[in-house]
């Protein structure tokens, strides 16, 4: 499956990469469950699904959607295809507290940005996605902080990362989750940003669901908009994390959300099937 990157970017870039703006109404969801209800799949205009589930993704797709496959680019999960290799080359190092399956990636190691560009992006093209989700980007600004010395160049490792993909895939849509420290230079590298729990998050500590401050809020979105001024075809997509039996709570947090500019998606923190936005 590890098709040459430089095959695969040719062979995507007949696709212009133009997205909707904050003004438009975009419905998107993440769905990392392997059953994922083709119904509500093809209600949505940008759909984020986990690309290592043994099945077609034609079903899932509505008329003229876009399919994200999702690849973390800052810890690996154990139980990844290319997890062994990486381990032996030495590009892994700790485990993550809050998933202790996944390891933090080390990467300004050559190893990653290997696998990355000639193995993992092009294994998922090649099932059909228009383009990747990255994920934890977040890792490279928390391990430089913790660790000055040892760490020094994460943010910058990352960002390099980011434009080798998008150099060697230049038409696939790239959505990233926060990644705030890298976001000012590859803003205009990448095609959606991810606001996670803007509004709403899953405590890690107390086990539930809680709301965040205003201040927390608006610490995300002036990034967000700082970010779109930057690159004004940029897609502002937020998820917050709230119990979908509380259908009001839910809504609000749609509200909220949308009257900012920003297309919202809810769920529970499994992101393990589609949620529909509640209405009425």
């Amino acid at each position: 499956m590890a098709a040459g990157a430089g095959v695969m970017g040719a062979a995507l870039g007949l696709r212009p990469r133009t997205v909707s703006g904050a003004g438009d109404t975009l419905r998107w969801a993440v769905d990392y469950g392997a059953a994922t209800d083709p119904v509500l799949a093809r209600s949505y205009s940008l759909l984020v699904l986990e690309p290592h589930h043994a099945r077609p993704i034609t079903p899932l797709r509505g008329a003229g959607s876009r399919l994200l496959g999702y690849v973390s680019f800052g810890e690996v999960e154990r139980n990844r295809p290319y997890f062994a290799a990486l381990d032996r080359a030495g590009a892994l190092g700790k485990p993550n507290p809050n998933w202790p399956d996944a390891r933090f990636v080390d990467l300004r190691h050559p190893a990653w940005t290997k696998a990355v560009v000639t193995t993992i992006v092009p294994a998922i093209l090649s099932l059909g996605y228009d383009g990747i989700f990255i994920d934890t980007m977040d890792n490279a600004e928390a391990m430089e902080r913790q660790n000055p010395t040892d760490n020094k160049g994460m943010v910058a490792a990352g960002t390099a990362l980011i434009a080798a993909v998008r150099a060697a895939f230049p038409a696939i849509r790239i959505m990233m989750n926060r990644g705030y420290a890298a976001l000012p230079t590859v803003a205009d590298r990448i095609d959606y940003v991810l606001g996670e729990a803007m509004a709403s998050r899953w405590n890690f500590a107390s086990k539930q669901y809680e709301l965040l401050s205003d201040s927390d809020w608006q610490w995300q979105a002036d990034r967000l908009r700082a970010a779109q001024a930057a690159n004004p075809t940029l897609g502002v997509m937020t998820l917050d994390y709230w119990k979908p039996d509380d259908r009001a709570q839910v809504a609000a947090l749609y509200a909220r959300e949308r009257a900012a500019g920003f297309h919202p998606y809810v769920a529970t923190l499994a992101l393990d099937r589609l949620w529909p936005e509640p209405h009425g």
